[in-house]
Order: C-alpha cells, then sequence, then structure tokens
C-alpha cells in the first residue's frame, strides 16, 4: 500500500517550490506556430517552478477550456493534453487540425490570480501551382521548361515526382535531354526542362509534392507558331516558349490564317 501511494505521488503530483519561487514561463520558447492541414501539430508551454499548480490550455475564440493537467477536457478528440512526468513542458496536442483552429490558445497556470502565456496557430493547406496553367503552347524543337511552386508548406516537400500522362518521368530514359531541378526554401521551385520537344511531349504534365495536393498542365507541342484558336484568345491568352528559352504571351487573335478559315467552315 505504501509503495502503491509513492507511486501515485510520483505519477501525479510535482514537488512543492522552494518557499519564495514562483511559477514562470520560459520566455525562449516560440509563441508561433504554424500547422499543415491533416498533420498534427504540438503547442509546447514550458513552465519553471510550477510546484502543487496545474498548467491549462485555453482556447481563445470560444474560451473553451481544452486541457487540465494531464487531462483533457473537451468532447473533441482531436484535442489530448500531454506531459511527462519531471519535466517542464506541457503540450497541446491537436491531431487533424483544419484551417479553422488557427487562432490564439493561452496555457495558464492556476496561480491567484491565473497568469497566462498566449500562443497564436496557423494551420496552412500549401498550394502548388505551375506557371502557365492551364495550357502551354512550346514550338517543335524548341524547350519545354516548366515550373512547379510550392507555397505555404511548413518544411520544403522532401520529393517533388513529375508525371507525364499519369506516367511518372524517367529521366534516364533513351529519349535524354530531361533535366530537373529544385531549389527548396519558403517557396520551393522545381523546374523540368525537357529539350528538341517533339508531338510525343505533347500532354498532362502533374508535379506532385510529397506533402501538398498536385498540380497539372497540359502541354501543347505546335509546328512553327500556329496556335489553335480555341485556346488563343484576348480573354485566355497562351504562353508560348521559343528556342531560345523565352517566352511570350499571345493576347491577339491567331496568326495562322489558313487555321481560321477551317474553323470558321465548322461553324457554317
Amino acid at each position: 500500500m505504501v509503495s502503491s501511494s509513492r507511486n501515485f505521488r510520483t505519477d501525479f503530483l510535482e514537488e512543492w517550490p522552494t518557499p519564495g519561487t514562483a511559477p514562470i514561463f520560459d520566455s525562449s520558447m516560440q509563441s508561433n506556430f504554424t500547422g499543415l492541414v491533416g498533420k498534427t501539430v504540438h503547442l509546447v508551454c514550458k513552465v519553471k517552478n510550477l510546484g502543487n499548480r496545474t498548467v491549462s490550455w485555453v482556447r481563445h475564440r470560444d474560451v473553451h477550456l481544452l486541457t487540465v493537467g494531464r487531462y483533457t477536457y473537451t468532447s473533441d478528440q482531436r484535442f489530448e493534453a500531454q506531459h511527462f512526468p519531471h519535466t517542464e513542458d506541457w503540450t497541446l496536442k491537436i491531431r487533424y487540425p483544419q484551417r479553422k483552429d488557427s487562432g490564439i490558445y493561452e496555457c495558464q497556470i492556476s496561480t491567484t490570480p491565473p497568469v497566462g502565456r498566449t500562443v497564436h496557430l496557423t494551420i496552412v493547406e500549401p498550394v502548388t501551382i505551375i506557371v502557365g496553367q492551364p495550357d502551354l503552347f512550346v514550338n517543335k524543337g524548341s524547350t519545354i521548361n516548366l515550373t512547379c511552386i510550392v507555397r505555404y508548406a511548413p518544411e520544403p516537400p522532401p520529393m517533388m515526382v513529375w508525371s507525364h500522362n499519369s506516367g511518372i518521368i524517367n529521366f534516364d530514359s533513351p529519349r535524354g535531354g530531361i533535366s530537373l531541378v529544385t531549389e527548396k526554401g519558403p517557396e520551393t521551385t522545381s523546374r523540368l526542362m525537357i529539350q528538341k520537344a517533339v508531338p510525343s511531349d505533347s500532354g498532362i504534365y502533374t508535379c506532385e509534392p510529397s506533402n501538398a495536393n498536385p498540380s497539372s498542365i497540359k502541354v501543347h507541342v505546335v509546328n512553327g507558331k500556329c496556335f489553335h484558336p480555341f485556346f488563343v484568345t484576348e480573354e485566355h491568352p497562351a504562353a508560348m516558349h521559343h528556342g531560345d528559352g523565352s517566352s511570350s504571351y499571345a493576347t491577339t487573335k491567331p496568326t495562322c490564317f489558313i487555321i481560321l478559315i477551317m474553323a470558321n467552315v465548322m461553324f457554317i
């Protein structure tokens, strides 16, 4: 019985503070947290000299008490209190966070009156875009230059996979002339280059970061500068890549007169 009582004290109680000391927050801990939609996030509060007081987490937007000590006081099972005995960290764990979970949370100590430290949580959903979407027109024999940008990811994606018509691009294929350059940072950029474009290079190209949604673009390899009349209009400009690597955007009517005549005949 004595042993059981001692274990209870060890597991659930903290030592009383030394006379003259008061619990304080560790100001070196971060106060801004960024999480990814669907990926577990941890809000950490570090308290020194806690003694027999308790630490609670409160959500500011609705003044909802989420945790007290190591107990969770909310019916939302995504939230969980975490604390390991004899440590100073009191953590609010949020599983499957959503953008609505963004906001201010407060770590409170049960002193009289209570004292608290606020932290700000931002839940973001990464955005993946390919420059030139949704359609890109490239001259036959030119270089296809596709740039994929990943924004708002809490960390650079570990992998960036490119595919052509649902098949993963093989950089060692007999076709040759395919290269990839990826620069990781607050915004990760992945640039796919395919030299000496041929008609079979046309199709759907998809950029798929390992921690964000994929993005696709439809590439058209054309002869000369004849554009399809339904893609090149003033309302929907089409990007055009040239052999020297530069790009331009067609914002006027098609320059290929024969195609225009054929298109007009279709509507007669």
